[in-house]
């Protein structure tokens, strides 16, 4: 398969590795053997099991950031992405739930979206973050929100690829057919919950690395090589301690991942840490009011060294705040015009592309919208 190459070793079952063994010390681990005599100071080859052997970093050339640090931005979302992470400033993706707040995201001049794992369930489900939106719902959500703006990025939350590799590698092709420009893929139990609710549980290492993998190699496999953006997120810092996070991303990074995520990172100064010890790779932060992580601002993200900042909530929480109030003054006034604020329906329309829809109708010959 396309891709594999990029591993070094990663297709060799039964590599092989040499080791110095000295002649008066016996072999200390069943697991290892020994393939020719041993003789004093000599160079003795062994046979070592794959998951003894430290596989090689990936790397693809085509995909170094020095690669989009010069030239006009893409039209190609991904690439998109891969320049703005290339170059200076963060990037500020809010969080979006539906069309609506897409468009409302795009009026306010936002450059790069995020789909909202937690927000995208409410949404389409009317359910918690509980592992309870399948591949298909993220998908054809993606679908709808990356049609606004074909040129926009959108980063996507992934959960943990909905099942094993094979499901990880069809959800990476799924999200890039959608238009995604980036997913996340997390260390979580498949029964997973939002990142910011407490009794988390995480799966190993080697299942967690298994994903990214799986990603990594399917991007690759895209014909006409893409370049769709790896994030590999843990949420192990609530279950096993902010050293494990930061190597299972060490990890993640030299498995091929090109964007890490720490999810829950609960200070300025364990932020910042992170960051440097896995420098260069650029690290994202998850700012949820009253969730794990601080609320950081902008630019107090940009200056601790953070090169993406989601608000995975903004949108939906902005909204359980307004249709609440509006529902609840409808019910007690018996009218919606308080909650109306003076919007017509055609100003309405006017923030769901309702111009641009009456022009290419017009320009095509199309009468039916003449008059609106």
């Amino acid at each position: 398969m396309p891709g594999l190459e990029l591993f070094g070793n990663s297709n060799a079952s039964n590599a092989s590795t040499i080791v110095e063994v000295p002649a008066a010390e016996p072999a200390s681990a069943p697991s290892v053997e020994e393939t020719q005599p041993a003789t004093a100071s000599a160079e003795v080859e062994v046979s070592v099991p794959r998951s003894l052997a430290a596989p090689a970093a990936y790397y693809n050339p085509r995909l170094d950031p020095k690669n989009f640090l010069e030239g006009p931005l893409s039209w190609n979302p991904a690439t998109r992405l891969r320049q703005m992470l290339a170059r200076p400033g963060i990037v500020v993706a809010p969080g979006i739930c539906d069309g609506i707040s897409a468009r409302c995201a795009l009026e306010a001049g936002f450059d790069c979206l995020y789909q909202s794992g937690a927000a995208t369930t409410a949404s389409r489900l009317g359910q918690p973050d509980l592992a309870i939106a399948t591949l298909n719902d993220f998908v054809q959500s993606a679908q709808m929100v990356c049609s606004i703006d074909p040129i926009c990025p959108v980063i996507a939350d992934a959960d943990t690829g909905f099942g094993g590799p094979a499901m990880v590698a069809r959800t990476v092709t799924q999200y890039a057919r959608a238009g995604v420009a980036a997913l996340h893929i997390e260390d979580q139990v498949q029964t997973k919950r939002c990142g910011h609710l407490l009794g988390k549980q995480v799966v190993s290492r080697e299942e967690f690395l298994t994903r990214i993998r799986a990603a990594v190699i399917a991007r690759d496999s895209i014909p006409g090589g893409s370049d769709f953006v790896i994030i590999g997120r843990t949420d192990s810092a609530q279950v096993l301690g902010m050293e494990e996070a930061v190597t299972r991303l060490q990890l993640a990074a030299a498995a091929g991942a090109d964007v890490c995520f720490i999810e829950g990172v609960r200070s300025a100064d364990l932020l910042t840490a992170t960051i440097e010890a896995l420098a260069p790779k650029p690290v994202l932060v998850n700012v949820i009011s009253g969730g794990l992580t601080p609320s950081f601002t902008t630019s107090e993200a940009e200056a601790l060294g953070a090169k993406i900042i989601i608000f995975s909530l903004v949108s939906c929480v902005a909204m359980v705040h307004s249709v609440r109030a509006a529902m609840q003054s409808l019910k007690k006034t018996g009218t919606d015009f308080s909650s109306a604020r003076g919007m017509d329906p055609k100003a309405f329309f006017e923030v769901m592309g309702l111009s641009s829809v009456v022009k290419l109708d017009a320009q095509a010959g199309g009468k039916a919208f003449e008059v609106v």
